[in-house]
């Protein structure tokens, strides 16, 4: 069954996190630094967030580090800034999905470059 309100709340949690990782201070986490995904577990105690960098896979893994030892500070603006009844624990997990789609976006337009155009046809 389907729960709206665990979907609603996850999506508030992936809008003020973006926020919040703007206000980390911790070096490791890069300013290239996206959530990509949040999943929230049905009873709110436990998030999943998935984190990717435009710069690679590298960058988003060092800026989990940073991100789990500011755990802590992000709960807490988390918890102020969302009415909920208890704040869940975050899991980083690091994602390289930006950097899959540029270079797939890459790939389809060197294909485009090198397809002949509708008019142009070898005799």
């Amino acid at each position: 069954m389907p729960s709206f309100k665990n979907d609603r709340m996850a999506e508030d949690i992936h809008r003020e996190l973006t926020d919040i990782f703007r206000q980390v201070k911790d070096p490791r986490v890069s300013s290239m630094c996206y959530v990509v995904r949040t999943d929230l577990a049905g009873d709110g105690s436990h998030c999943k967030v998935y984190v990717s960098s435009l710069k690679g896979a590298e960058d988003a893994k060092e800026s989990v580090k940073g991100l789990k030892s500011a755990a802590g500070f992000i709960r807490r603006e988390l918890f102020a800034r969302l009415k909920m009844r208890k704040s869940p624990e975050l899991h980083f997990i690091a994602d390289d999905s930006i950097a899959r789609g540029a270079e797939v976006t890459r790939k389809l337009d060197a294909l485009v470059q090198d397809a002949p155009a509708e008019g142009e046809e070898d005799a």
